[in-house]
């Protein structure tokens, strides 16, 4: 997506645990495992999220461990991931290997399909290390993270939920009617 890349030292479940920036939230979902992986692992986010601004597979579709996908954020950052765990229907968790814009030494996520009463939990745990000068750039933008983090959670919660929403795959790039909710940028609006 960008011709630039700065270059991201990998890491792995070590760096997930101790990261000095980590972000870990959860929501739960009445639908199955099956249904929530179809939906982290296509690529209709960028069609009802407004986080995810393009997001590219390779291979298409992904594949498992040594897939690479990348995503742009808020059209803004152009993350290069490489997943290093894959568990169908239960898990995934990638390190990134390159960004568009400098700044970050280290980053790796995961999420991570659970039982929970009444349906599915669905983890999402965010680990970053900044390079020094941008230690505290990082640390600010805490509350963003935290509310992308929020959003895209309970927009997948939507969509799982939803009878009418759309399968993985989807390629429009519109947004497409749902059960008449939508989902919330801000929490508690």
């Amino acid at each position: 997506m960008f011709g630039n890349w700065h270059p991201l030292t990998e890491c792995g479940d070590i760096f997930l645990k101790s990261a000095p920036f980590r972000c870990v939230d959860s929501v739960d979902i009445d639908a199955p495992p099956a249904r929530i992986w179809e939906i982290i692992t296509g690529d209709a986010l960028v069609t009802w999220t407004l986080v995810f601004t393009a997001l590219v597979w390779h291979p298409d579709p992904p594949s498992g461990p040594g897939t690479t996908r990348e995503v742009t954020l808020l059209r803004l950052l152009t993350v290069r991931e490489r997943f290093f765990r894959w568990e169908e229907n239960n898990r995934y968790t990638f390190s990134a290997v390159g960004t568009s814009l400098p700044g970050l030494r280290h980053v790796a996520e995961d999420r991570a399909i659970e039982p929970a009463p009444g349906g599915t939990r669905l983890v999402w745990t965010l680990a970053a290390q900044a390079a020094v000068p941008a230690v505290p750039l990082l640390w600010a933008s805490r509350p963003l993270v935290k509310l992308m983090q929020w959003h895209v959670l309970r927009s997948v919660r939507l969509h799982a939920e939803s009878r009418n929403a759309p399968r993985s795959r989807a390629r429009s790039g519109q947004r497409r009617p749902g059960d008449g909710r939508a989902a919330r940028l801000w929490p508690g609006s």
